[in-house]
């Protein structure tokens, strides 16, 4: 049984011992390419593989297709969108993500990317506090609520919408001191500060269109952490020219990065790359979920975090 830690972006070296520590443990072969610049060079180290571990990286079709033995792909952090999941599904490929891992490095930096905005990016003018401002969690899953427990310590209003949950669900995440909304329309109505939190699907691309912002209030901040197409780009672009006020901030930089940074300055701000999970805890802590996982697949069966 042979398992590769395939990582464009790599872990770091602890966590790829670590990992390496876990599958040989359980009596399997580990294999590691990392930094690779082009997907032949992936296709190559996958002819022989039965497991796979992943991070951002892309395994469309093609890749799948070239990998005659693969049984299960693990994607080390919460989204998965760049996996093909109808490919895999029609080899029977089990594909699985590590749901929570990474909750609490992409809740600190909401708070953080919140913080620079309120305060004008550091210019040394004056901003405002996070006290009393009422924030929006545009969908509930392990980061929004890690999201909701930080803001509450700044004594923030915090309220959300969930699609995928009902009110009683929502009112049973009392620990976290939130207000269930009844649309996401009032979600956007009444929150001064909006952090998207949805994964991406179907449903939800292009969903944050003109006629949600709209209902923002005039100098309201954006705050992107979840996938930049769930932003309708240029919706968000006519509204931030409508209102001087209006304010958006990522981290995972637009198609019109350079349009966004040359039209609104100091309104707008995104991190060179993605930077959520970026920290050495969540580094670790997916890599060995993914490593965990794998065992049990081919252990026990399980495939409790199965997303195809």
């Amino acid at each position: 049984m042979k398992v590769l830690l395939a990582t464009e972006k790599p872990f770091a070296p602890q966590a790829v011992k670590e990992i390496k520590g876990i599958i040989e443990t359980a009596g399997y072969t580990f294999a590691v390419i990392e930094k690779y610049t082009h997907k032949s060079e992936l296709i190559k180290a996958l002819e022989d593989v039965e497991a796979l571990i992943i991070r951002s990286d892309k395994i469309d079709k093609e890749v799948i297709d070239h990998a005659p033995q693969l049984k299960v792909i693990v994607r080390a952090g919460a989204g998965y969108d760049n996996v093909d999941l109808n490919a895999a599904t029609q080899r029977d490929i089990c594909v699985m993500n590590t749901p929570g891992q990474n909750a609490n490095a992409v809740a600190e930096l909401v708070l953080g990317l919140i913080i620079f905005m309120q305060r004008n990016q550091f210019d040394g003018t004056s901003g405002h506090e996070l006290k009393r401002k009422r924030l929006g969690l545009y969908a509930f899953g392990n980061v929004a609520k890690m999201v909701a427990k930080i803001a509450r310590g700044f004594e923030m209003s915090v309220q959300t919408y969930s699609p995928s949950l009902t009110h009683d669900d929502l009112r049973k995440e009392g620990e976290y001191g939130v207000l269930s909304v009844y649309s996401v329309e009032e979600l956007f109505e009444t929150s001064d500060i909006l952090s998207l939190h949805m994964p991406l699907l179907k449903e939800t691309r292009e969903c944050v269109n003109y006629a949600l912002l709209s209902r923002l209030p005039e100098e309201a901040l954006l705050v992107n952490t979840a996938r930049k197409e769930v932003i309708k780009e240029a919706d968000l672009i006519r509204i931030m020219d409508e209102r001087p006020g209006f304010r958006f901030i990522t981290d995972i930089q637009p198609d019109n990065h350079a349009l966004f940074k040359e039209k609104f300055g100091n309104r707008y701000f995104s991190t060179p790359k993605k930077s959520g999970a970026q920290t050495f805890e969540a580094n670790i802590n997916a890599g060995l979920a993914a490593a965990k996982q794998i065992v049990d697949f081919f252990h026990t069966g399980t495939t409790r975090f199965r997303v195809n």
